[in-house]
C-alpha cells in the first residue's frame, strides 16, 4: 500500500512501448517529422540562448559545451513532509548519496515494478532546476534524450499570466507553430511524448472536482489551469509523460497520488562536481577574453591553470566555501568574480562587481514571487532584502559574520503579526533561506550559520539600507503621517474650495496653508534618510582601523581561493574582528542606474530622486573625507567605489580634488589599472604626482594607463620590473605632444641596454622632463653611452641619476663631456659605479659655477663633506632590500675609508665635526648590513 501511495499513477496499466520504427512510421504518414525536426531546432536555439551575464565568458560558453549535472537524489512525500533535522548542506557534503538517480532513469520503473509516468523534481533557490532542464531539452534536440519522440515544454510563469480558456491543442500551437502537423496525433497515437511543467510554484492548482472540472478533450477550451490539474491527474493524454519542477514548497500542491517518483535536486553535494565545473568553466579558451590574436596565450593558459589548482586547494582545506559551492549558483557566482578579477583586460563602462552581484540576483530571482497564493505577490528580493538584510546590516554594524537562532528569530519572527506573515516565512525557511545562509563548518560554531558567500552579507546590508529600510522610530511615523496627511489634506482643500466661493470667509485660505504643511513637515523629516545614508557610506568608507587592510579586491581574491588575509600594521593589535569594507562599495554600486534597472526588475525599487539626493549629500561627506591623506589601499578602495558609483559627474568632482595619487605596493592588476584609467579618465587635470612604486607593473599595464600617465608631472615607476618593451611604452609617453611629466623615478628596474636606447630616444625629443633617475637599472657602459649620444638633442633636462649601473671610467667621463656643454643639466649622480680613484679625483674637481656640472660621485668634496651626503645616503637606504647588499657593502667601506682620510686633512674643527657625523652615520648602516637588520 505505501509502495501504491508513493508511486502515483501505478493505477495504469503498463503501457506497451512500442518500435521507433513504428512510431516514425506513423509520423511519416501525418508529415510531422519534419515539424518535428523544425521544432527540434527552434527549441534549441531558445533554450541554447544564454543570458547577457554569460556573454562575458566568450563564445565557446554554451549550455550544450560546458555543463555538469548536479546530484539528483531519490526522495519521497514522508520526507518532504518530515524533513531529517541533520538534512543540513554540511551533512550533505559529508554523506554519500545512496538513492542518487540520473536524469535519463527519471522515468525507470518503481520498486513495486510500475512504469513511471510523472516525476516531481524539486529544489530550493539556486540548485539548478531550470539549467537541469534547458540542458535536458537541448539534449533532446541533437537526439541525445532517444527514450522521447516529442519533447514539449511549458513555463508556468508563462501560463500564470492568463486565465482565458484554451484547449491543449492551441495551447501547444500557440506556444509552438511548428507542431500545428503533431498536434492532431495527440490521444489518437503511440507517439512517446513528455511535457515538461517549469516552476509550478507560480501556478496555484487546485485538484478539487469541485475546483477543477475533468478534461480528457485536448480539444476543449478550459483555463490553463485546468489543462495542468487534467494533464496530472492522467486524464487528459494519459499515456504522456510529465516532468514537473518545483520548489520545496509547492511540492505538497499535487496530491501524492498522482506522482510516480520524487527526485530532490542536491546541487553539487559532492565536491568533485564542485572541482569538474571549475575545471570547465574556467579552463576554456574563452575564459580569459584571448581573441587569438593576444600577445601572450600561454600566460593567460597557465594563469587558468594556476587559478583551477589553488581552487581546488581551497574546496579541499576549506569546507565553508565547499559548502557555499554546494549550490551550482555560487559556483557561477565564484567563476565570474574570478573572471573579474583576473582577465578583465579593459573593464567596461558598465561592467561592475555591485553589477556582477545584481545580476546574480537576477538570474536567481527574477519575476520571482514569495508566494503565489498570497494576494499580495510579494517580491521574493523585496522579502530576501527587509529580513535577511535587516539580518546582514546588523551583522555588518556589530562586525560580526556568524549568528545564533536567536538572532535569526529576531530578525525574522520579531515582527510576525498575521497568519500570512506566518506563512511567507515558513515559505521563505522552505525555499529561500539555504540560498544566503547555511550552518558554520568551523570547529565550536557548528550551531551558527554564515552568510553562503561572505561578500553577499555586505551587499544585502548595503541593499536593506540603500532601499531605506533602516529607519528611525520617528522617520517611520513620518512616512505614515505624511502619507495620511497627504491624502486627507487634498480632500479637504477640494471641498474647501468650493466652500470658499459660496462663502467668502477669511479664515479659510490660512487654514488651507496649514493643511500644505503638515505633509510637507514630515516629508521633510522623512527626507534626512538621504543624509543618513550619505553618513554611513562616509563613515564605513574612512574608517581608520581598516588602513592596513589589502585592498578589497584583494580581500575578494584571498575568501575564494584562501591566499593570505588582510595585511596588518605591525604595530597594530590583532584583533578578531571582521572586515566589512565592501559595504560601503557595494551601497556606492547599487545607486548606480544600471544596477537601479536591475533592482527594479527584481521588485526592490529605488527612484531617481532619491539616488540623486544621496549623491548630493555625499558631496559633503564622501568627498570631504577623501581629501585626507589615505594610504595606498585605502585610497585604491576609495578609487574602486568610484568605479562602482558610475556617476560621472560625482566622480569628476572627486577626482579634481586628488592633486597627489599614492598606490605604491598595491598590486595592481590588469583591473585595477583599467579602473585607475577609468577613473581618473573623468576630468583632464594635472596631476601633481602619482606613486606607483612597487606596482606589479608590465607593459601592458603602461598601456591601460598611458592617458593617465601623460597628465601626471611627477611619475614615481621604481621597483616594477619595467624591461624594454616597458621602456618602449614610456618612450612613447615622452614623446606624446600633451606629455607634461617632469619628475620621473625608473630606479631598480631592468632596463638594460636595449631598454636605454628607447630612453635615449624618449629624451632627444622630450620637452617636459627635468629630472630623470635610472638608479640601478643594469643600464652598463654601452647603455650609458646611448643616453649620453642622444643627450645633447635635450633642452630641458636638470638633473640625472645614474647611480648603481657598472659604469667604468671613460662612460662617466664622456658622459661628464655631454653634460658640460648641455644648456639646462646640472646635477649628474654616479656614486656606487666602477668608477677608479682617479676617477673619481677628476669628476671631484668639477663646479657648477667653472664647468656648469655637479657631479655627485662621494659623500666628500675634497676637504670638507659633500652638501648632498645625507640625500645619497638616504637613497642607499631606501634601496638597499633591493640591492647586492655585499656589493653595497663594499661601497660604504670605500665611503668610510674616503671620510676617515679626508678628515684627517682638515684642520677645520667645523668641518672635523660634519666628518665625524657623516661616518657616524655610515658606521651605523654598515653596522645594521652587518646584522642584517638594515
Amino acid at each position: 500500500r505505501r509502495c501504491a501511495h508513493r508511486q502515483g499513477g501505478s493505477q495504469e496499466p503498463p503501457v506497451q512501448t512500442t518500435s521507433p520504427r513504428h512510431g516514425l512510421g506513423a509520423l511519416r504518414n501525418v508529415a510531422s517529422s519534419e515539424a518535428i525536426k523544425k521544432h527540434q531546432k527552434s527549441l534549441s536555439a531558445w533554450f541554447s540562448h544564454q543570458p547577457n551575464e554569460e556573454r562575458q565568458f566568450g563564445p565557446s560558453f554554451s549550455i550544450d559545451a560546458v555543463h555538469v549535472d548536479p546530484v539528483i537524489r531519490e526522495s519521497s512525500l514522508e520526507e518532504i513532509l518530515k524533513p531529517s533535522p541533520d538534512l543540513t548542506i554540511q551533512h550533505q557534503l559529508q554523506q554519500p548519496c545512496s538513492r542518487v538517480i540520473s536524469l535519463q532513469n527519471l522515468f525507470d520503473m518503481d520498486t513495486c515494478g510500475r512504469q513511471v509516468k510523472t516525476v516531481v523534481l524539486f529544489g530550493t533557490v539556486g540548485t539548478g532546476k531550470s539549467t537541469l532542464i534547458k540542458k535536458m531539452v537541448v539534449d533532446w534536440c541533437h537526439g541525445r534524450l532517444p527514450h522521447f519522440e516529442l519533447v514539449i515544454p511549458f513555463s508556468c510563469e508563462d501560463l500564470s499570466q492568463s486565465n482565458s480558456p484554451i484547449s491543449l491543442r492551441r495551447l501547444i500551437t500557440k506556444k509552438y507553430q511548428h507542431l500545428r502537423d503533431v498536434v492532431p496525433m495527440l490521444g489518437t497515437s503511440n507517439l512517446r511524448m513528455l511535457f515538461i511543467l517549469n516552476g509550478l510554484e507560480r501556478l496555484n492548482l487546485d485538484f478539487r472536482l469541485a475546483g477543477t472540472e475533468l478534461c480528457c478533450d485536448p480539444n476543449e477550451p478550459v483555463p490553463p489551469t485546468a489543462v495542468v490539474v487534467n494533464l496530472l491527474r492522467k486524464y487528459l493524454l494519459p499515456e504522456a509523460n510529465i516532468i514537473v519542477t518545483t520548489r520545496p514548497s509547492a511540492v505538497r500542491r499535487i496530491p501524492g497520488k498522482y506522482v510516480g517518483r520524487y527526485a530532490e535536486i542536491c546541487g553539487f553535494s559532492d565536491t568533485n562536481l564542485q572541482k569538474l565545473y571549475f575545471q570547465m568553466r574556467l579552463s576554456q579558451p574563452g575564459c580569459t577574453g584571448e581573441d587569438g590574436s593576444g600577445n601572450s596565450p600561454g600566460r593567460s593558459s597557465g594563469e587558468q591553470d594556476n587559478l583551477v589548482e589553488m581552487l581546488s586547494r581551497n574546496l579541499e582545506r576549506h569546507n565553508q566555501i565547499a559548502a557555499a559551492c554546494f549550490l551550482p549558483s555560487y559556483c557561477w557566482l565564484v567563476c565570474t568574480t574570478l573572471h573579474f578579477l583576473y582577465f578583465t583586460k579593459m573593464v567596461p563602462p558598465s561592467q561592475t562587481l555591485t553589477g556582477i552581484y545584481t545580476s546574480f540576483l537576477r538570474l536567481n530571482f527574477s519575476g520571482e514571487v514569495l508566494d503565489s497564493t498570497d494576494p499580495n505577490n510579494i517580491s521574493m528580493m523585496k522579502y530576501v532584502a527587509k529580513t535577511v538584510g535587516k539580518l546582514a546590516h546588523e551583522g555588518v554594524m556589530s562586525r560580526k559574520t556568524c549568528f545564533s537562532e536567536e538572532d535569526l528569530q529576531q530578525c525574522f519572527e520579531v515582527e510576525m503579526k498575521t497568519e500570512s506573515e506566518l506563512n511567507l516565512l515558513e515559505v521563505f525557511r522552505s525555499d529561500v533561506f539555504r540560498f544566503f545562509l547555511t550552518p558554520c563548518v568551523q570547529p565550536g560554531k557548528e550551531h551558527t550559520f554564515v552568510f553562503t558567500i561572505p561578500a553577499m552579507q555586505e551587499y544585502l546590508a548595503a541593499l536593506y539600507v540603500v532601499l531605506g529600510e533602516k529607519k528611525t522610530l520617528a522617520q517611520r511615523i513620518g512616512k505614515e503621517m505624511s502619507e495620511i496627511f497627504g491624502k486627507v489634506s487634498e480632500d479637504v482643500v477640494v471641498v474647501l474650495n468650493i466652500i470658499s466661493k459660496v462663502l467668502p470667509l477669511r479664515f479659510l485660505p490660512v487654514l488651507l496653508n496649514l493643511l500644505k504643511i503638515f505633509p510637507r513637515y514630515f516629508s521633510r523629516l522623512s527626507g534626512k534618510d538621504r543624509d543618513t545614508i550619505a553618513r554611513t557610506m562616509a563613515e564605513e568608507m574612512f574608517k581608520e582601523e581598516d588602513y592596513f587592510n589589502d585592498d578589497v579586491l584583494d580581500q575578494i581574491n584571498s575568501s575564494i581561493l584562501g591566499t593570505e588575509g588582510p595585511m596588518r600594521h605591525p604595530d597594530e593589535w590583532v584583533s578578531d574582528d571582521e572586515v566589512f569594507e565592501l559595504f560601503p562599495i557595494f551601497m556606492g554600486g547599487i545607486l548606480s542606474r544600471r544596477n537601479r534597472a536591475i533592482l527594479e526588475q527584481l521588485g526592490c525599487s529605488i527612484k531617481n530622486l532619491a539616488a540623486f539626493e544621496i549623491a548630493k549629500a555625499m558631496k559633503k561627506t564622501v568627498i570631504r573625507n577623501s581629501r585626507k591623506g589615505l594610504p595606498p589601499s585605502e585610497l585604491m578602495d576609495y578609487l574602486f567605489f568610484l568605479h562602482e558609483f558610475q556617476n560621472e559627474r560625482f566622480t569628476a568632482e572627486a577626482i579634481r580634488s586628488l592633486r597627489t595619487v599614492n598606490l605604491s605596493s598595491v598590486k595592481m592588476t590588469p583591473l585595477k589599472c583599467s579602473v585607475l584609467a577609468s577613473v581618473m579618465g573623468t576630468t583632464s587635470h594635472e596631476v601633481e604626482e602619482l606613486n606607483l612604486t612597487s606596482c606589479n607593473l608590465d607593459s601592458s599595464s603602461l598601456r591601460t594607463l598611458f592617458p593617465v600617465l601623460l597628465r601626471c608631472k611627477a611619475l614615481y615607476l621604481q621597483l616594477n620590473s619595467l624591461g624594454p618593451d616597458a621602456c618602449k611604452e614610456i618612450r612613447d609617453l615622452l614623446l606624446h605632444d600633451k606629455c607634461v611629466v617632469s619628475n620621473l623615478r625608473l630606479a631598480n628596474n631592468p632596463v638594460g641596454e636595449q631598454g636605454a636606447q628607447f630612453l635615449a630616444e624618449a629624451l632627444a625629443g622630450n620637452r617636459s622632463l627635468t629630472r630623470l633617475s635610472l638608479l640601478h637599472t643594469s643600464l652598463g657602459d654601452r647603455g650609458v653611452e646611448v643616453i649620453a649620444q642622444h643627450l645633447s638633442k635635450n633642452q630641458h633636462l636638470q638633473e640625472l641619476n645614474l647611480g648603481y649601473n657598472s659604469l667604468t671610467d671613460v662612460a662617466a667621463s664622456a658622459l661628464v663631456e655631454v653634460a658640460k656643454k648641455h644648456a639646462t643639466l646640472n646635477t649628474v649622480h654616479l656614486y656606487f659605479n666602477d668608477i677608479s680613484e682617479e676617477g673619481k679625483r677628476e669628476l671631484h674637481t668639477l663646479r657648477l659655477d667653472q664647468d656648469g656640472i655637479r657631479v655627485l660621485v662621494f659623500l666628500t668634496a675634497g676637504t670638507d663633506v659633500s652638501d648632498y651626503w645625507s640625500n645619497i645616503l638616504s637613497i642607499v637606504h631606501k634601496n638597499l632590500p633591493f640591492w647586492d647588499r655585499e656589493r653595497v657593502r663594499q661601497h660604504l667601506g670605500i665611503i668610510l675609508q674616503d671620510l676617515e682620510s679626508s678628515r684627517r686633512q682638515t684642520a677645520n674643527p667645523w668641518r672635523k665635526a660634519k666628518f665625524l657625523r657623516v661616518e657616524t652615520e655610515v658606521k651605523r648602516m654598515l653596522g645594521k648590513l652587518q646584522h642584517g637588520s638594515l
